[in-house]
């Protein structure tokens, strides 16, 4: 019996490209950005960390605890615990208010709606997206507040008995749940294009095929395009909560801020580390800005965090995703 070896192609083909001039000079282009970017990530941590460390060892009170910003008093008193806890509420509101509503749009636009229809709202949608973040904090201010106050007294009404939508007193709705409309609204543009172009990446035969079995339209959608898209959902979802973390202009221009935590959300107050930084930045001394960058530290963190359990989320579910279509 006589055996044929063939000879490795897709080594010799790799190596003669490597030993190309331009290729060369491309892998190092590339292998250097990357490095360039970790560098820059490092610099930025590591100036964070120093500053932060500055502030916290002359601060008076427990940096993640206190409810009081005052880092120019004697002693000095600041703390994160209001900041966190209102940038973590408005995302989370922002979120469950978003996401199920960009899914709808991306699906209406890439399966539902007529391509004399859907290249118009896909072209509005990417304008949405590409508005300043000022113009939705004064459209806010100016028209969304005022608008509110009729949905809070209906909250109240019919689900104050939740505690969360219980409206203790008495005042205009520039409360975490408008900033939480104001964010659903801003990130809403976003998640609908990374999640429309990913639903339109599903493979024509996988759609067909169901059909031919005698699946409807939603059971197409179900089976084949919500599966694929999947981790493009999750991605574009954590893109979202990024902006949403650290929206500042907008919220600082609708919330009206206190250092208070309260479960009812309804209620006038509240924080979030952007709209605390852009407020107190100008006014503040150094050991004051060392405190705000100390926040400023913990929202990076925080970030950070986030992405990486979406990165996580999705490396589990890779059987889910394009990549093994």
């Amino acid at each position: 019996m006589v055996t044929t070896t063939t000879p490795p192609i897709r080594n010799s083909r790799r190596a003669k490209s490597a030993s190309r001039p331009g290729d060369r000079v491309f892998l190092g282009l590339s292998r250097g950005s990357g490095i360039t970017l970790l560098v820059i990530m490092a610099a930025i941590a590591g100036f964070l960390t120093y500053r932060t460390v500055l502030a916290v060892s002359k601060a008076s009170t427990n940096f993640f605890t206190t409810f009081e910003w005052n880092p120019a008093g004697d002693p000095p008193v600041f703390g994160i615990a209001v900041l966190a806890f209102g940038t973590i509420v408005s995302s989370i509101i922002a979120m469950a208010i978003a996401v199920p509503v960009a899914i709808g749009i991306a699906l209406f636009i890439s399966h539902y709606a007529p391509r004399r229809l859907a290249k118009p709202l896909a072209y509005v949608v990417d304008l949405l997206a590409a508005v300043p973040s000022i113009i939705y904090g004064l459209w806010g201010a100016i028209f969304l507040v005022p608008y509110l106050a009729g949905l809070n007294l209906w909250l109240d009404q019919y689900l104050g008995w939740t505690y969360i939508f219980d409206k203790s007193s008495d005042g205009v709705a520039r409360s975490l749940f408008t900033v939480g409309i104001l964010l659903a609204i801003m990130i809403l543009p976003i998640i609908t294009n990374v999640t429309r172009e990913v639903f339109l990446q599903v493979p024509k035969m996988h759609e067909e095929a169901a059909l031919a079995l005698g699946a409807t339209r939603w059971e197409v959608i179900r089976m084949s395009v919500l599966p694929f898209g999947r981790s493009g959902i999750i991605s574009a979802s954590m893109l979202g909560l990024g902006r949403a973390l650290g929206e500042t202009m907008a919220v600082a221009v609708v919330l009206s801020p206190s250092f208070l935590i309260s479960g009812h959300l309804l209620d006038p107050g509240g924080g979030t580390f952007a709209q605390n930084i852009a407020a107190k930045f100008n006014e503040a001394n150094e050991f004051g800005r060392d405190a705000l960058i100390a926040s400023g530290l913990v929202l990076f963190v925080i970030t950070l965090l986030v992405n990486g359990a979406a990165r996580w989320i999705i490396a589990r579910r890779k059987e889910y995703s394009g990549a093994n279509a």
